[in-house]
């Protein structure tokens, strides 16, 4: 079996030069520059992403009984809490906006509120990550009455 050597160094060096031998400097420096976007895009946390929930409470399509709720969503990543917000809609299709706890950690939204009608509830949310991303959504979940939950 004959061993394959690739002439790496002189292969890159031919591709650098003009026609007529010389190195193009606007060549290298684009390769360079393409080496070094491709080197950073690589490294964690570099790139840029969307907040994206971890865990809500209540949890999508649970079942919570009629009262007070904790209401907390966490996220994958830290969020501007002054851009961000939680809004409950009603099953009457009314919907009221969700007082923040300004002690939670910088990715949650977490807040408190009274769900005294029976039917399904969606808590739309919308964050800024850190990033400059803005992520929207929604967590559908029904409330019953405290004995239809047992």
């Amino acid at each position: 079996m004959i061993e394959r050597r690739w002439p790496l160094a002189q292969a890159s060096t031919v591709a650098a030069r003009s026609p007529a031998g010389r190195r193009n400097p606007a060549r290298m420096r684009a390769a360079r520059l393409g080496l070094v976007v491709a080197a950073l895009s690589l490294l964690p946390g570099m790139a840029p992403a969307h907040a994206i929930i971890v865990r809500a409470q209540p949890a999508m399509n649970s079942v919570v009984p009629a009262g007070d709720i904790m209401i907390r969503i966490e996220f994958n990543s830290r969020i501007d809490r002054e851009r961000s917000g939680l809004v409950l809609q009603r099953p009457d299709g009314t919907e009221e906006g969700v007082a923040l706890t300004p002690e939670s950690a910088p990715g949650v939204l977490a807040g408190r509120a009274q769900v005294q009608q029976t039917g399904t509830w969606k808590l739309h949310w919308q964050v800024l990550s850190l990033d400059g991303h803005i992520t929207r959504g929604e967590v559908d979940f029904s409330v019953r009455d405290a004995a239809e939950t047992h």
